[in-house]
């Protein structure tokens, strides 16, 4: 048990990736990467384009169509 403990202490980050890489790909695994997106920076997004909104001086009855849409869509809910 000593000779486990001390391989998994002593090996540097950059190894235990490794040798977990190469234990997962001869159990039949690959590996991918997953891009998502970032809710933090849509969501401060989000905000801005309310807020400009919100002071724009512009009325086309874009607002008032998309209250209709949504009141819509969530009266089906």
């Amino acid at each position: 048990m000593a000779d486990v403990t001390c391989n998994i202490v002593c090996m540097s980050v950059v190894e235990r990736v490794a040798s977990y890489r190469e234990r997962m790909r001869a159990s039949g695994f690959r590996p991918i990467q997953v891009w998502v997106p970032d809710v933090r920076t849509l969501s401060k997004e989000i905000a801005a384009q309310g807020r400009r909104v919100a002071k724009s001086d512009v009325h086309d009855g874009s607002l008032e169509w998309l209250d209709a849409v949504n009141a819509d869509m969530w009266a089906e809910e």
